[in-house]
Formats: C-alpha cells, sequence, structure tokens
C-alpha cells in the first residue's frame, strides 16, 4: 500500500488478445528531517505502477499528474535482456486497488520531469 502523487501521465496500451494494461509512476515522500541550520530536508520514492483490465481503464481515465493517489497491489519484479544481451530488472507494483485521493496539485513539491525515462516500460 502506498499514498502519494501521480508522477507522470499513465500509458494505456493493449496486450495482442486485447486485455488493457497501463503504467505510470508514484512518487512518496519516504522521509522527512530537518539539518542543523533548521532547513526542511525530503526523501522521495518513485514506485512503477502497473494495472490490467478494467483497473488499467479506470487509471488511463482518472488519473493525471500531481493527482494524490492510494494505491494496494503486490510487487513483482520482471527481467529481460536489453539489446546488447545486457540482463535489466524492474521492481514494480502490480495494482488490485486504486483511490483517487485529492484534487490535482499545480503547488507539487516533486520535480516530475527528473523522472527517469529509460526505466524499461
Amino acid at each position: 500500500m502506498i499514498i502519494g502523487s501521480v508522477g507522470r501521465e499513465p500509458e494505456l496500451r493493449y496486450t495482442p488478445n486485447g486485455a488493457p494494461v497501463v503504467n505510470f509512476d508514484v512518487a512518496v515522500v519516504s522521509h522527512t528531517w530537518q539539518t542543523l541550520d533548521g532547513e526542511r530536508k525530503e526523501k522521495t520514492e518513485w514506485f512503477n505502477i502497473v494495472a490490467w483490465g478494467r483497473l488499467a481503464e479506470i487509471c488511463k481515465t482518472h488519473l493525471s499528474r500531481g493527482n494524490q493517489v492510494y494505491i494496494e497491489g503486490r510487487l513483482q519484479t520482471r527481467s529481460w535482456e536489453d539489446e546488447t544481451g545486457k540482463k535489466l530488472f524492474r521492481t514494480e507494483i502490480v495494482a488490485r486497488d486504486m483511490k483517487l485521493l485529492g484534487e490535482r496539485r499545480q503547488d507539487a513539491d516533486y520535480d516530475f520531469d527528473d523522472l527517469d525515462d529509460d526505466s524499461g516500460i
């Protein structure tokens, strides 16, 4: 279970047999602290989310970058080889439940443009 902000617009695709699947990322502030000089710091963790079937279509329709969202699901690690033969791994949350928690935050604290687009999706 995680609660965080959607980091990029959900990308909906269909498998060859027509099953909908959506991918998106969620940013979760995992730790906050104050430095000795009083500056507030945050550590943000990024989670790769995958949803299938009707939930995939709901995520695509109702989620946008910046939305606060609750995701519940299971962890899954996939592996594959890239074009050079290097083995790559990706751990993701396969969602079984999603709840939109609030309106889109225009003043989000996260820099979503820094998200690594080489994530293998």
